[in-house]
């Protein structure tokens, strides 16, 4: 898959029916969340950068699986952070986002940095630098598939494997740039912004990449401001608590995107796999696929795409603050337990509204 992907982004034609625009944006960036949340952390099995890493720790010995350096622990998510964030303005802010040259181009860096970054401090440099397996990872802790305490698959309680997610800060960047870019792309194809656009006179690129920053830095700040505003438990520090609540946005996250990207995924997701069959455009037909019709049934229903619009929003809220609220009767003192969590339910509300509203305003 990775090599034909490579065939395609290298030698198909720069057109718009080049499948690989779909396979990176649609295939890969949406369809990710589904497969991670039947399938578990997905992309870690089928990760060209691991294949490749295993590859030359045959080859060299064992040793370079961890490294020549230790990676230090203040590292954290941060590098995978920055490069989701690099993917997603360039599928919503850059204006050329949809053009060879910018595709080739982050692919080719994010494969560079992952596997060098990896023979310095190893595997762990891959599960924190890699921005689709930290992805992938992140929402696959709502998959009823896990693993036991020696390895073993088992099926599980979603809820249980999120208690489970482990606490980091840098996580919290992680999950704020999940969240506000899939905001940032509902307000961006409103009409009003549009209209603001126009009327204020800046480089549309520059506007952009600052709103967007903008909404993932809100996601961020009003979290982090919610969980350090609650009771402090004892013997923690107050910074400590948006990472100890931070789990409780992954199922907002995913069912935000869902209801973002359900149509995308399910329709022009359909059109990729016709697509794959002639990446060349001359008229191929390598897997059968090119003769297939999209089904339009989504479209063709509003109504039903609405209803699972909403029901996506709510239910990923809904168990958003069931696990905010375990955590908090785990974390607070008996007579807080109540009052600790007003400022995170004024967060979630918020959210939960904004996201509505969002997703409908276009």
């Amino acid at each position: 898959m990775f090599a034909y992907v490579i065939w395609i982004a290298v030698w198909g034609p720069d057109l718009a029916t080049n499948p690989i625009f779909g396979i990176i944006y649609v295939l890969l960036w949406v369809g990710l969340v589904p497969a991670s949340l039947i399938l578990g952390p997905i992309w870690r099995t089928m990760n060209p950068a691991r294949t490749v890493h295993d590859a030359i720790a045959r080859v060299a010995g064992p040793s370079i699986r961890e490294g020549v350096f230790r990676l230090p622990d203040w590292v954290g998510y941060w590098p995978a952070s920055v490069g989701l964030f690099t993917f997603v303005w360039m599928e919503l802010v850059y204006e050329s986002g949809t053009y060879l040259a910018p595709v080739r181009l982050w692919m080719a860096v994010y494969f560079v940095v992952v596997v060098l970054g990896s023979l310095l401090w190893g595997e762990r440099w891959i599960s924190r630098a890699d921005p689709l397996e930290a992805y992938s990872t992140l929402v696959s802790h709502l998959s009823p598939v896990g693993r036991n305490s020696d390895g073993r698959l088992v099926l599980q309680n979603p809820m249980d494997h999120l208690d489970g997610f482990t606490p980091s800060p840098s996580r919290l960047v992680l999950i704020s740039v999940l969240l506000g870019s899939t905001a940032y792309d509902s307000f961006s194809r409103s009409l009003n912004w549009l209209a603001f656009v126009d009327w204020v006179g800046i480089d549309s690129s520059l506007l952009g990449t600052l709103t967007l920053f903008g909404f993932c830095s809100f996601v961020a700040v009003t979290f982090a401001a919610a969980a350090m505003l609650s009771e402090l438990p004892d013997k923690t520090k107050r910074v400590a608590l948006p990472g100890l609540y931070v789990h409780s946005v992954i199922p907002i996250v995913v069912g935000y995107v869902i209801a973002h990207y359900i149509s995308l995924l399910l329709e022009y997701g359909q059109q990729v796999v016709i697509q794959l069959s002639d990446p060349m455009v001359n008229g191929a037909n390598i897997f059968g696929t090119a003769e297939l019709q999209v089904n339009y049934f989504l479209s063709n229903n509003p109504s039903v795409l609405a209803m699972l619009k909403v029901l996506a929003v709510v239910t990923g809220h809904i168990a958003g603050a069931i696990a905010a609220h375990d955590r908090a009767t785990k974390l607070l003192p008996a007579h807080h337990r109540v009052a600790g969590q007003l400022a995170m339910m004024v967060v979630m509300v918020i959210y939960t509204t904004g996201g509505l509203f969002l997703l409908f305003s276009g």
